[in-house]
Formats: C-alpha cells, structure tokens, sequence
C-alpha cells in the first residue's frame, strides 16, 4: 500500500509538471500571436505598444481555455513517453501495476482540474474577455453603435444624421419588439423628443412601428397614430439575435441567469443552454482526451518515434475539432437535440479510449 501511494504521488507530480510546461508553451505561443494580430488591428491608431501588448494578455487566457482539452492530450502523450523512455514503466509494472493501474492517476487529476477551470478559472477568463471587448470596442469604427440584453429589457444605442439615439424595449416577441421607448438626442446630446410605440417589427432595418405616441422635451405630446409608422434603424432581427455572438464573456456562474434572462425577453436560449452543456461535459472532455493520449503510447507501439507521436497528437486534434464543431452546428440547427449535439462527441472518445486502454492493460 505504502509502495502504491509513493508511485502515484510520483506520477501525479510529473504528470502535473507536464501539464504547466505545455501550459506555458500554449499560452507564450498564444501570446505572440495574438499580439501580431493586434498590432496589426492597431496599425491605423497612435496607441504605441503598450495597448496591443494588453490586449493580447486579457485575450490569450481565454483562448488557452478554450484550447485546454488539446494541452491535456499532449501533456498525457509527452507524459506517457517519458515514463516508457526512462523504462519507469516496467520498474512500476514489476512493483504490480497495470497499465490502467499507471493511467489512472493522470485520468483523476485531469478531471479534477476540469472542474477547477470551470468553476475557478472559467470566471476569471470571461471577466479578461468582457475588458478585452471593452477596451477594443472603444477603438472600433462602429463604436457609437452598441446593443445589450439585461434585466430592464433590450437596450439599443445608435448615431445617425448626427443624431443620437437610445432605444429600450421590455422584451423580444418573434420579430416583434414590444413596449418600445426611442429617445432623440441631437448632436449636442441635448433631449429632442421622446416616442412611444406599442409594438415594432424589426424584420428589416425598417422598423413598422404600431401605436404610436410622440412627445416633445418638455413632455407634450404632439403626435399621435394607431396605424403603422418606419423607423429607420441599423438593426434587424438577426443583428438584434446576435447580441450573445461571444459567449466566452458569460461565466459559468451566470449561465443559468441569463438563460431566464433570455427566456423572459423572448430570446432563443439554444446557444445559451449549449454553453451550460458544454461547460459541464469539460471535465470528462479532458478525461476523454487523457485516456486518447493513453491509447496512443501505451496502446500502440510507434518504434519511440517523437515525432510520429506528435504527428498522431495533431490529427486526432484536428478529427477531434472539426467532429465537435460539426456536432455543434447540428444542435443549432436543430438537426439533433441539444444536449446529443454537445455529448455526443464525448462519448464517442471516451467509449473509443476506454476500449483502447482495455486493450492496453492486456499487454
């Protein structure tokens, strides 16, 4: 028993080195790119060096979270080698350890910190990406443009004709805005006039808006018309849907909530409840990955070739991505129930990896 605990705190000390030294390679190569891509966003602005470099540090912790699953499978396949390699393998087999004895260890600790990237460092990850979004935006070209969903409705800012506008709606009923308030504002953002309307059909960029009441400054009103009036805007329907584009930006914690959210303002919530599946099905992605990893080296005798491993790690990756992608596209479009579009995938390589290490554990 002793012999036992001494080798799995071993293991788990190396497999956790592993893990942060290719942790750190993601994130360093994560962060070269990406500030080549800010630099070059910032190519036109006199912002110097300073913001790219900041941007680029708010992004790439979200980036190498998403990109977690793929770190995990390199770690259990770099991890895996170098026991064989140092030929530590067959001292612990000769101390009565199976090979599943042996990928045990790495499987706890990869679900394990799973959880931990959920429910610890997923919220941090959306905080940086909401800066992130933030300080960019404030440089974007489009900037006087902004919409948001929160408690107190539907939210729409605009500039048009030098003049501002600010739009609130309670809530979103098929391509019908309902209780719709638009504030004028001129080019002094000083109040113009306030108008009301029932209802507004946002199908196209012009709005029908019906039942409406227009008053001035001082509150008056001075216009009223229960028929149909347009209202130009620059959003539609499909720009009003898109408000929730990146969800790296909504913690975990806050899923459930703006589901409600969503669902009270007559949102489609599909995207929002395949983020809350996604995110509870990433520990047994990493576990699924780390026994793939296990397949790979313990399974299969490659001739200790590195690199044909690292050839094996980059196709099952690229598989593994496009299959999980494809996947998802089914459950938005509603060719295959939500939650068998997120877990399916999952299953997949799990069933795929635990038969592997069955077989493994026979040789």
């Amino acid at each position: 028993m002793f012999r036992s605990h001494v080798i799995n705190k071993y293991l788990s000390k190396e497999f956790l080195k592993v893990v942060l030294n290719i942790s750190l390679t993601f994130l360093c190569l994560g962060f070269v790119m990406d500030l080549f891509e800010e630099i070059n966003f910032f190519k036109d602005y006199n912002v110097g060096f300073a913001v790219p470099m900041l941007l680029a540090a708010l992004f790439v912790p979200s980036l190498f979270y998403n990109m977690f699953p793929f770190v995990i499978l390199l770690s259990g396949i770099w991890f895996f080698l170098k026991i064989k390699r140092t030929d530590e393998i067959i001292g612990m087999q000769v101390a009565g350890m199976s090979n599943f004895s042996i990928i045990i260890v790495p499987s706890i600790l990869s679900l394990l910190l799973g959880i931990i990237f959920i429910t610890g460092i997923n919220p941090i990850t959306s905080v940086l990406i909401k800066k992130y979004e933030n300080v960019k935006g404030s440089y974007e070209i489009d900037k006087d443009y902004l919409a948001a969903i929160t408690e107190n409705g539907i939210w729409i800012k605009e500039r048009k004709d030098n003049k501002n506008t600010l739009i609130r709606s309670t809530s979103l009923e098929g391509q019908n805005l309902t209780q719709v308030t638009i504030y004028e504002f001129n080019e002094n953002n000083d109040f113009v006039r306030r108008i009301e309307s029932k209802t507004a059909n946002i199908k196209s960029t012009t709005w029908i808006l019906k039942d409406v009441k227009v008053y001035s400054n001082v509150g008056d009103l001075v216009y009223e018309q229960d028929e149909s009036l347009p209202y130009v805007s620059i959003y539609d329907i499909k720009k009003i849907r898109a408000l929730y584009k990146n969800l790296d930006t909504i913690s975990f914690w806050k899923l459930e909530d703006e589901i409600k959210i969503l669902q009270e303002r007559g949102y489609s919530t599909r995207e929002m409840r395949a983020k809350l599946q996604r995110s509870i099905a990433f520990p047994f992605f990493l576990l699924s990955m780390l026994l793939l990893s296990g397949v790979f080296t313990l399974g299969f005798q490659l001739k200790e070739n590195n690199w044909r491993y690292i050839f094996v790690a980059i196709i099952a990756s690229v598989l593994i991505y496009f299959f999980n992608d494809f996947s998802t596209v089914l459950g938005k479009t509603e060719k295959l129930p939500l939650e068998v579009s997120v877990w399916m995938p999952i299953l997949i390589i799990f069933i795929f990896s635990t038969v592997g290490v069955i077989h493994a554990n026979q040789k």
